[in-house]
């Protein structure tokens, strides 16, 4: 793993214009994701973690341009992804790749497997006519599918296939960056081990980096070298894996790390568990200050009217939150 990061995020905002009432007479505003910072180094698995709506999505979208950015750049090879139009984002396209949460509904169900695999080589100039069979083989064996099933629609295959189908389609563009955007969430359990051990390995022969949006933290902190934790569309903590789940500093992690079942009965009866109370705000009308302030078991006032700094907490250990002092 290097050290230079590969992906610059400054100050990323995503804002969507909806449009509210019976008739769409009232004007508001979504916010999404506001003034995200972050910088994920090449070979690493950099994992988002937060509650459904709280932006981790949105987030990967925005960095792939999939999403238009409100405000800030996404810097990758020393261009601001943020400012292109379509156009000029084909070239980056083949290094930034995406694998959705639905196999389903992101497989053309008129389109062979074979095809669905072939048509990005071919668009991208990564494969002849000639060799394209081939190549297409060799993807289905690097995801464990056997070559025949170049031939079969998305309809006659299961879900944990499905998905190794959308992985290799992921992998014909030779992609230096795959955002993961919950790419296990609708699988078996027993499948979702298969798939996470399969872009483990994938990682490792073709040098990947990934950007790994999930909710279950089990998963997470199998596959993660780094996590960051999101709330309501802003980053409340970032630290090395083994850092976050041991010593937790915002609240907010604190209780997400709680929910998460002891694998020891015993530990699992009298532990003690961090219960929020109320629900996430609505990203319509965000709170001021913290935005964990109105479920934060620990908020003083400074909370409720100041947005606290992003700082270092430790060597490497990012928090926003004006309880946790920094270095």
């Amino acid at each position: 793993m290097g050290t230079e990061p590969l992906l610059r995020i400054e100050n990323l905002v995503k804002h969507f214009h909806v449009r509210l009432g019976a008739f769409g007479d009232t004007a508001a505003t979504v916010h999404a994701v506001d003034d995200f910072n972050l910088d994920i180094v090449e070979g690493e698995t950099l994992s988002l973690v937060g509650e459904s709506g709280c932006g981790k999505s949105t987030t990967g979208f925005t960095i792939l341009n999939l999403h238009r950015a409100s405000a800030g750049k996404v810097i990758y090879k020393g261009q601001d992804l943020a400012a292109l139009d379509e156009k000029q984002m084909r070239p980056f396209r083949r290094d930034l790749q995406i694998v959705f949460q639905d196999p389903y509904s992101t497989l053309n169900p008129r389109m062979t497997v074979g095809e669905a695999i072939g048509e990005p080589m071919l668009f991208h100039k990564l494969a002849t006519k000639a060799n394209l069979a081939t190549r297409i083989a060799t993807l289905l064996g690097d995801v464990g599918l056997p070559s025949r099933f170049a031939a079969r629609y998305p309809h006659e295959l299961s879900g944990g296939q499905r998905q190794r189908v959308a992985i290799a389609r992921a992998l014909a563009c030779q992609p230096k960056f795959i955002v993961c955007d919950e790419a296990i969430s609708a699988l078996d359990v027993s499948i979702q081990a298969q798939i996470i051990n399969l872009l483990l390995d994938l990682q490792e022969k073709y040098a990947l980096t990934y950007l790994f949006i999930a909710h279950d933290l089990a998963v997470v902190r199998h596959i993660s070298t780094r996590v960051g934790v999101m709330y309501l569309g802003r980053l409340a903590e970032l630290a090395t894996r083994d850092e976050l789940f041991e010593t937790p500093l915002h609240p907010y992690t604190k209780a997400l790390l709680s929910a998460v079942p002891e694998t020891d009965p015993q530990s699992e009866r009298v532990r003690t568990r961090q219960i929020l109370q109320g629900d996430v705000p609505s990203p319509l009308n965000p709170p001021p200050g913290c935005r964990f302030h109105t479920r934060c078991p620990i908020a003083m006032d400074v909370c409720r009217a100041t947005v606290p700094l992003w700082k270092e907490a430790r060597p490497g250990h990012l928090v926003a939150c004006h309880a946790v002092n920094g270095n």
